[in-house]
Formats: C-alpha cells, sequence, structure tokens
C-alpha cells in the first residue's frame, strides 16, 4: 500500500526544492522503516567490527560525477577570477561565458520502500542534452594561481566570519569511513539530529581523492535524506557544522537538497548574528551555490547592524555581495560612509577585494569616495600582490574615473611585474587602460611581450578583449608583429568556442579591424548566414551594431571581398535604428548644433549643409559640404534646390558672408594680421577700423583668436575679398566632398592626439570612400562657441578652404 501511495506522489515530489522542511518530514514520517530487533539495540556509539561487512559493495559511478574536481570552491578558486560575467542560471543563454560546468545526474541502483522519497529528489529525469564534441573543448589550464580569498589572511578578525579552506581536517582512514557509512545504514530512523550532524563532520574528514566514493554510496544518499527530514530539528551551531561537511564533501551546488538547506537557514536568519550570517553566506559561496533567498535576508537585516560594523565585517561583507553580483541600492550609501570611516585602516589585500567586491556588485560610489579609495591603494601599491593591484583597475575601468597618480603608478608597476602576471589580469590592465582611454607604450609592450608565450592558456574572452583593448589604443602591428599574429592565431583555433559565444569573435575582429587587420577566414565565419543568425538570437546582447559595423568596414577596405555580407534588409534596419538615436542624442549637442547653424549661414542657406551618417556603419554624423572647383559650395540637400533657386540672389545680397561661397584662402600674413602677430608692412585693415582687442577668459588649448580681436567690417571685408592665387583642385570638374566632424575628448586617448581605434578608422574609411576630412576640435571649437558670430565664422572659412590646400 506504501508502494501505491508513493507512486501518487511521485510526480509531484521530483523537486524536493519546493517543499517545505514540514512537509517533508511528515511524508517520510509516513514510511514504514523496518528494523529488525537487533539493529534496534544497536549502541550508536559503539565502533562496528568490519568483519561483519565482507559482503559490503560499494557502487561507484565516477561519471555521475563528472567535473567534481573543477567544481568546488576548493580545487578551483580561480573562477572567482572571471569576474566581469553575471553569474547566470543554469537556463541562461549560452553566449554568457558562465555556464553550469557540473552535470550531476546521482545513482539510481537504490530503490526500495525505505528511500524512495529520495530517489524522487535524486532521480530528477535526463540531463539536458549537452553541446557537441564541436563545442567541449577541454578547459583552459591556468597559468598562474591567484588567491583570490588573501585578505582573509590579514586580520584573525576574518575567522568569525568566515571559513578557513586552507585548514582542512587531517584525512580519515578509509577503514573508518565504510564504519561509519554501515553504522548511519544500520541506526536509520533512530538517528538524532546530533548523531547526524556528528557522522557529516567525521565523513567530511575523508581524503579529497576518496570524496566521490562516498557521494555515490547509498547509504551516503541515505544520510543525506535522514538530514532532511530532521532539518527543523537541528541547533543553529549543528546546522552551522552540517554547512562546513558540505564544502570539505565538494557537494554539488546544484544538489537539490541544498535548496532545503538554503530554506531552513533563511527561515532562522533573524536568530543570527552578524558574523553567523557572514559566516554562512561565505559557505554557501564555497559551495559555490547562489542563495538569493539566503542573501535577501542578510541584506535585510543588515541595517540592524549598521552601528556595530567593524572594517573585518565590511570587507566581507562587500566580498559577498561582489561573488553574488548585487548590491541593493538602499545599502550603497551605508557602505559608502562605512568605507570612508574605516579607509585608512585598510591594508594593501583589503583594498583589492573591496575594489573587486565593489566592481562586481556593479556598485557605483561618489566621485570622492572613489578618488579617496584609489588615493589609498596608491599608497600601498608597492605592498599589493598583483591580483589586488589588477582589482583597483577593475573599479577604475567601471567607474570611468581615470585616477592621474594611480595610473602614472601603473606606467612603473605593469612593465616590473608583467612577467610573473596571468594572461587573465594582464587582459584586465589593458582592458582598463582602453576603457580609461590610457595609452602608455610602456604598459603596452610589456603586456605585447608576455602575451605570446600564453596564448594557449587563454580562453576566446581573453584572446578577444586583448584585441580589443589594443586595437582601441591604436596600438599598431609594426610594435609587435608577434602580439597580433599569435592572438589572431588563438581565434582560429578557437573557432568551436564562437559557436556558443558569438560576441567574442567580433569584439576581436573588430579590434583588428581599427589597426587595418582583415583575416578574412575569420571575417567569412562571423558574416556567414548560420554565424549571423546565432549571433541574433542573442536575447541580452545587442550584436547588429557590430556585425552592421564589421560588414560596412569589409565592405571599404577589401574592395576584393567576395565572401559573405549582411542582408540588405538587416543592414537597413540597424540603419534606421541608429540613426533614431543619433538624432534624439548626438545631433542635438550644442556644439553640433552650432556648427551646423554656422556653416549654413557661412556658406549660404541650409542647401549646403546635410547632417548624415555618410558611414552609417560607424555609428556618428558628419556635416557633409560639397565645394566645386572655384571653392564655390555646392548643394548637398536635394529637398532644398528648388527653394534655393527662386531666393538665392534675395539671400546672398542680404547676408554679408554669403559672397564667402567663393572660397577665399587665408594665409599666414592674413591671419597674422587679424591676430596682431606681427608687423605687416602693407596691413589690409585701416588702423581707425581695429578696435583695442577684448578681455577674454582663457581656453584650455585655444589656438586661434587668442588675442579677443574683435572683427570689424574691414576685417571681414579682408577674409571675404577673392583671392587669386588660392590654390584650387587640379581636376576642375571635381566636386570636392568634406567629411566635417565635431570631435570630442571621447575620441582621443588621454591627454592625447592619438585618435581612438574605432574614430581612426572612421577617418580612414572616410578617405577611401573619397572624402576630405575637416575637424573641428573639441578644444578649438568648443572655446569658439564662447565668441562672437563673426569670429566663428572665420574660424570656419579657415577650417574648409584650408583644407582645400592640403
Amino acid at each position: 500500500m506504501a508502494a501505491c501511495v508513493l507512486c501518487r506522489l511521485r510526480p509531484r515530489l521530483c523537486d524536493l526544492s519546493g517543499l517545505r522542511n514540514g512537509f517533508a518530514h511528515h511524508v517520510i514520517g509516513k514510511f514504514e522503516i523496518e528494523l529488525d530487533e537487533r539493529d534496534r539495540r544497536v549502541d550508536p556509539l559503539q565502533h562496528l567490527d568490519a568483519s561483519l561487512h565482507k559482503d559490503y559493495k560499494l557502487h561507484y559511478s565516477p561519471s555521475s560525477y563528472h567535473h567534481t574536481s573543477g567544481k568546488s570552491f576548493l580545487s578551483h578558486s580561480q573562477n572567482d577570477v572571471n569576474d566581469e560575467e553575471m553569474c547566470l542560471t543554469t537556463l541562461a543563454p549560452s553566449f554568457w561565458q558562465q555556464s553550469n560546468r557540473y552535470s550531476v545526474s546521482s545513482s539510481r541502483h537504490l530503490s526500495t520502500s525505505k528511500n524512495t522519497l529520495l530517489d524522487l529528489a535524486f532521480n530528477r529525469g535526463p540531463e539536458p542534452k549537452t553541446l557537441g564534441p564541436l563545442l567541449q573543448r577541454p578547459p583552459v589550464s591556468p597559468d598562474v594561481k591567484v588567491d583570490t580569498r588573501a585578505f582573509l589572511k590579514c586580520r584573525h578578525d576574518y575567522s568569525s566570519t568566515s571559513f578557513d579552506l586552507t585548514q582542512r581536517p587531517p584525512p580519515l582512514a578509509w577503514e573508518r569511513v565504510v564504519q561509519l557509512l554501515q553504522r548511519a545504514s544500520v541506526l536509520k530512523g533512530i538517528m538524532k539530529p546530533s548523531d547526524i550532524c556528528c557522522f557529516f563532520v567525521e565523513l567530511s574528514h575523508i581524503d579529497s581523492e576518496n570524496v566521490s566514493l562516498v557521494k555515490t554510496d547509498q547509504r551516503f544518499i541515505m544520510l543525506l535524506r535522514y538530514s532532511v527530514e530532521n532539518l527543523g530539528f537541528f541547533s543553529l551551531g549543528e546546522l552551522l557544522d552540517v554547512l562546513r561537511s558540505f564544502v570539505w564533501l565538494e557537494m554539488p551546488q546544484s544538489h537539490t537538497v541544498l535548496g532545503l538547506y538554503e530554506a531552513e537557514l533563511s527561515r532562522r536568519a533573524s536568530e543570527m548574528t552578524l558574523d553567523q550570517l557572514l559566516l554562512v553566506a561565505d559557505l554557501w559561496r564555497c559551495i559555490g551555490r547562489k542563495v538569493p533567498q539566503f542573501l535577501k535576508h542578510l541584506y535585510n537585516l543588515v541595517h540592524l547592524y549598521l552601528g556595530q560594523i567593524r572594517l573585518p565585517e565590511l570587507v566581507q561583507l562587500l566580498y559577498i555581495m561582489g561573488e553574488a553580483r548585487h548590491c541593493p541600492k538602499v545599502l550603497i550609501q551605508p557602505i559608502e560612509q562605512l568605507l570612508v570611516r574605516h579607509l585608512e585602516q585598510l591594508n594593501p589585500e583589503e583594498v583589492g577585494t573591496v575594489c573587486l567586491g565593489l566592481f562586481k556588485s556593479q556598485t557605483s560610489l561618489s566621485e570622492v569616495a572613489v578618488n579617496r579609495l584609489v588615493d589609498k591603494a596608491h599608497s600601498l601599491v608597492g605592498d599589493m600582490s598583483d591580483f589586488a593591484m589588477v582589482n583597483v583597475l577593475k573599479y577604475l575601468r567601471f567607474s570611468y574615473l581615470s585616477h592621474r597618480k594611480w595610473m602614472e603608478a601603473m606606467a612603473h608597476e605593469v612593465p616590473q611585474r608583467a612577467h610573473r602576471m596571468g594572461v587573465k589580469g594582464l587582459m584586465h590592465v589593458a582592458l582598463a587602460c582602453s576603457a580609461l582611454h590610457y595609452r602608455n607604450d610602456r604598459i603596452l609592450m610589456a603586456i605585447a611581450e608576455k602575451i605570446p608565450s600564453l596564448v594557449p592558456h587563454c580562453r576566446s574572452k581573453d584572446c578577444c578583449k586583448l584585441l580589443w583593448a589594443f586595437g582601441t589604443l591604436g596600438f599598431l602591428p609594426s610594435q609587435s608583429p608577434s602580439f597580433y599574429q599569435s592572438l589572431t592565431e588563438g581565434l582560429r583555433e578557437r573557432k568551436a568556442e564562437f559557436l556558443r559565444y558569438p560576441e567574442h569573435l567580433l569584439t576581436g575582429l573588430l579590434g583588428l579591424a581599427f589597426v587595418s587587420q582583415f583575416p578574412e577566414d575569420l571575417i567569412t565565419l562571423a558574416l556567414s548566414p548560420d554565424f549571423v543568425n546565432l549571433a541574433l538570437k542573442s536575447t541580452q546582447l545587442e550584436l547588429k551594431k557590430d556585425l552592421f559595423t564589421l560588414d560596412g568596414a569589409v565592405a571599404l577596405e577589401l574592395p576584393q571581398w567576395t565572401g559573405p555580407r549582411l542582408s540588405c534588409e538587416l543592414r537597413e534596419e540597424v540603419k534606421v535604428m541608429l540613426w533614431k538615436f543619433l538624432q534624439s542624442d548626438v545631433c542635438q549637442k550644442l556644439e553640433v548644433k552650432e556648427a551646423e547653424t554656422a556653416l549654413q549661414e557661412l556658406l549660404g542657406g541650409e542647401e549646403f549643409v546635410c547632417t548624415r551618417m555618410i558611414l552609417p556603419h560607424m555609428r556618428s554624423i558628419d556635416l557633409e559640404v560639397h565645394l566645386d572647383s572655384t571653392g564655390q559650395a555646392v548643394p548637398v540637400n536635394p529637398e532644398f534646390q528648388t527653394a534655393v533657386q527662386n531666393s538665392s540672389f534675395k539671400s546672398a545680397s542680404k547676408q554679408p558672408w554669403g559672397r564667402m561661397n567663393i572660397g577665399v584662402g587665408v594665409t599666414d600674413d592674413l591671419i597674422a594680421q587679424l591676430t596682431n602677430a606681427k608687423n605687416h608692412p602693407a596691413p589690409m585693415i585701416p588702423p581707425a577700423e581695429v578696435q583695442t582687442p577684448s578681455v577674454v577668459e582663457p581656453d584650455e588649448g585655444e589656438r586661434l583668436f587668442n588675442t579677443g580681436l574683435n572683427l570689424t567690417s574691414a576685417i571681414t571685408e579682408s577674409i571675404t575679398a577673392p583671392s587669386s592665387h588660392r590654390s584650387a583642385p587640379r581636376d576642375a570638374n571635381a566636386i570636392v566632398k568634406l567629411a566635417i566632424q565635431v570631435s570630442s575628448r571621447n575620441h582621443y586617448c588621454h591627454q592625447s592626439q592619438q585618435l581612438l581605434g574605432l574614430h581612426a578608422m572612421k577617418r580612414r574609411q572616410l578617405r577611401l570612400a573619397g572624402y576630405k576630412v575637416v575637424e573641428l576640435c573639441h578644444y578649438e571649437w568648443i572655446s569658439m562657441l564662447r565668441k562672437s558670430r563673426t569670429e566663428k565664422m572665420a574660424y570656419l572659412h579657415c577650417k574648409l578652404y584650408n583644407s582645400l590646400e592640403a
């Protein structure tokens, strides 16, 4: 009869994670536990003789726990370094390089009336189909071992809030393990919670090499079942002891029983002290399981302890938040206040842990707080480990804050440390430099010289982000040929990975395109219909723009290209999407609107200036102007041409700058006269017309009109007068197409005239498309916005017509 009842319950109990502890205990209690009289009289503390168990057979199924050696925090703490990836569930899209690597299918040999409930929990149906052999590339071996929990050694106070993974208990003899398992099978339902706890604690002393043997043993599975039955009766201390045991026993993070333990610990969270809350969170971290339910209780209870939080608790809390990839918004301000209060007490490794926790949890502190934190890091940089130093760079990258002293220190530290750093650390250094637009050839050369030897240890993500970072900073292949060659070859060796992570391939290829590198075999893969369809399936990453940029670059820079291209429909779709965004954002910026208006007035009307995406795939706009062989502006906006023909003469006579359409070259002598730079023997401007220079606030980088000279009508006449010696285009019938760019500081490397990769590629491709590029430099044009209308006109006139002579 019991069997019939269980058959009815089976479909509902296939997932124990949904059961309440009390309900599970009630169901288990209905099972009839048949023990003979001899078994009932066994003393729980008596050691059993091994000779009584000669017929004992161990059901060993190593494949059931495939990858356990890489699962636990104990043996794979390197996983902490993959910090910019979010901890997604096992159902997350495959393009995130953070999947569930631990496929656990427990032993299904056991099936009796006494363990049916546990069978229901463990025999959960077939595992999801894994990717084919093409995608099952062997895991990349780490090149440098990193201790991600080194901060715990800094203070003894961490012992109450964290679990020490370096203090593994002395190994237990196998004979003793057999005795414990057999005793547990004999005691069965008469075990008390304290007995179950003792069994787990003692079994956790087993040698790590034999852990998988114990976990697949039927008697261990039975012990798990009885622990679930007694969850509500464990004391808080016993629950923590069992959880510690699970760490040493390397319990699979997806194990169903762990869900019940999380629920019970969450129910008792209000009974715990702050140290116990942090300890439990750290134990879950060591097991590798995400426990959002428990962490929610932890974060809610932190408010009660804000006045008691010392530095160790604060650092441990930030570590937990980082590993959980979440910091509640209501805690950001209190955490910032606590951090500022304890800042001076931080030691080098704790600074690194704080920065990593803030980075992983995507927590934005105020600029003042970030600066103070990095100031502290700078004072300790010489004593920092490479890992801690890289963590500071990660948080600067997230904050988009360029800390001058810290970056100068990196120019000294990175070349000294690069030879001993791993590929992930070097990749993050390069990525931080590119995000902050900080180009330092000492840093880049040190990384470039080390990377070729580390390519075998690179993941696809590492290869591609390194290429992106170096391409963004304009580090040319001629500066280190082996760097680009080795990483490009690394991409070829990892083609299979891109079927799962298409975004990485696009990142790498765009980085190569920035420096005019176009590996045709990889581009063929990236633009193939199958790969494009795969990339477009991404629901969390927008890859259309990257595909569009790569496709447009290939069209211009590889005219002989006969490989695949994006469909016209997709190109048009992305073009429309980009144009809508640019119209609402870039086109509305004051410096762009002012340049457009001034050029229209300078050249004679709206029909002579077109604001558009000349190269749509570059995701930016230009002001397009056409000039004929005489320097006369040619209409470029067709919709205005009819109206212009009817009113061109009237508008020209009314506008004093209309005559500038003839295009007069401005000579050095003329500029000298305008700026009073030197005396000219034949002044063109009557002395009476020259006014006293007005006082103007100095502008950064200002080069022209910096004397504050007011242009009068006579000066205007001088500028607009025809000049017979102006250079004209060689082809009298040619139309000169100008692409006028209103640049910003974000187009250049920090404090440099080095264009960033995307913008350098755009300049190159505009020239390939037949345009002359005219740049309204940010340090010139922004300052001109405060000047008079005539000064703006003169500046634009110089820019336009001097470009014809270039």
